[in-house]
């Protein structure tokens, strides 16, 4: 009985790679995709490699750009639209202060962060008194439109600590989660995805000198939760896979992974998009276009933790989950049996794997949903090859008359 399942699911197979038409997301909308996902994971494993590297690079030659909330200082801000960064560094420079850091955030505002912690209280007042000065002076507004503040490093220490202890918490509390809910292999594909997005970020960041704030720490824990929630859904699918086609034995775990990506693909397309454009707008209306400078570093963050994350879910975990999972002896097995037969069966598109479940289902008289067999269902017993039950009728039992 599996292998009449097999080659039901064989001959649907069959039309599927035939039947392709139309562009590309028109074939992923109507489930008419056969991406090889881990077949092509070397490709996603250098890109990835590749931009790491460089972050790593960028982090030994000029380091993190930590605000003030990390290392300590002193910050001020003014509106002066048509003011240039070197126009701002002359005028702070008047005011004694030794490599300043200046930028222009919002194409509005001027942003001054110096480090003035090796001063006195009092020499800080009047340093302070003096930048004030000179930037309203330049910017053409009255002093007091110039916001100043001043952070302590020992703060700052205290804010990068809590902030490792945050991310390591996640990380423990995902992985303890993910292990009771599925299995310790997609716990461990899931921390290398969010790892990879971590060191993705922090590259981009390291490479591109964006400036590292709490926001940016509180972005990054949000883009990390978006990017588990992406890869557990897949996860699901590839576990609901493979107690219904996998139980025939004719489908490795990578034709599993890759029939369970192509299954997701359109949904995670549609969710990236949906979480990625209001955060471009924040950057592009709110900040750039309103001048609200105060959802820059959170957006920004967001942004590219979103962009990382969706293609960690979707190029990283799930490729890495193959890995691990076609080092056990079950499917080593499997893969070794159909090497050695000479060919596989084509793998399933979306749509020819709901319809080869429609019609078990059909056949079977068993419900099924969105051509996936339920756990602990007669399509399921079936398709591990337990008997079947009520194939054969029953013989009728026959009362014996006593003889008088």
């Amino acid at each position: 009985m599996s292998d009449t399942i097999a080659s039901d699911a064989e001959s649907t197979a069959a039309p599927a790679t035939t039947t392709k038409s139309g562009n590309v997301f028109g074939r992923v909308y109507r489930g008419q995709t056969t991406f090889d996902f881990v077949g092509r994971r070397k490709v996603w494993f250098t890109i990835s490699i590749l931009i790491i590297a460089a972050g790593i690079v960028a982090l030994g030659v000029r380091g993190l750009n930590l605000g003030i909330d990390f290392k300590g200082g002193s910050s001020w801000e003014v509106q002066a639209p048509g003011v240039t960064v070197s126009q701002a560094n002359a005028a702070v420079a008047k005011a004694g202060l030794t490599d300043p850091v200046v930028q222009v955030l919002g194409g509005k505002t001027i942003s001054v962060e110096a480090d003035l912690n090796s001063q006195t209280k009092a020499q800080q007042a009047a340093t302070s008194a003096k930048v004030v000065a000179e930037l309203a002076k330049v910017a053409g507004v009255a002093p007091n439109q110039v916001s100043a503040s001043t952070v302590g490093p020992t703060w700052g220490g205290e804010v990068t600590s809590r902030a490792l202890w945050a991310l390591a918490i996640f990380f423990i509390a995902v992985v303890i989660y993910i292990s009771f809910r599925f299995e310790p292999k997609m716990a461990l594909a899931a921390f290398i995805a969010m790892v990879h997005d971590l060191l993705i970020t922090i590259g981009i960041y390291a490479i591109f000198g964006f400036q590292v704030t709490p926001d940016t720490v509180v972005a990054v824990l949000t883009i990390l939760g978006y990017s588990l929630y992406d890869t557990v859904v897949v996860f699901d699918r590839v576990r609901d896979n493979a107690r219904s086609f996998g139980a025939s034995g004719r489908m490795t775990y990578s034709d599993m992974v890759n029939l369970s990506m192509n299954q997701t693909l359109a949904r995670s397309i549609n969710t990236s998009l949906v979480a990625i454009l209001p955060v471009l707008a924040v950057l592009v209306v709110g900040a750039e276009i309103l001048g609200a400078t105060t959802l820059l570093n959170y957006g920004l963050a967001l942004f590219v933790g979103l962009l990382s994350g969706a293609y960690s879910s979707i190029f990283i975990a799930s490729p890495v989950l193959a890995m691990l999972k076609e080092r056990e002896q079950r499917w080593r097995a499997v893969r070794q049996r159909l090497d050695a037969r000479g060919a596989r069966p084509d793998v399933l598109t979306p749509a020819a794997a709901a319809r080869s479940g429609s019609e078990r289902s059909q056949s079977q008289g068993v419900g099924t949903q969105s051509g996936v067999i339920r756990p602990g269902s007669a399509a399921a017993r079936i398709a591990a090859g337990a008997p079947v039950v009520g194939d054969a009728p029953r013989p009728r039992k026959t009362k014996s008359k006593k003889k008088r």
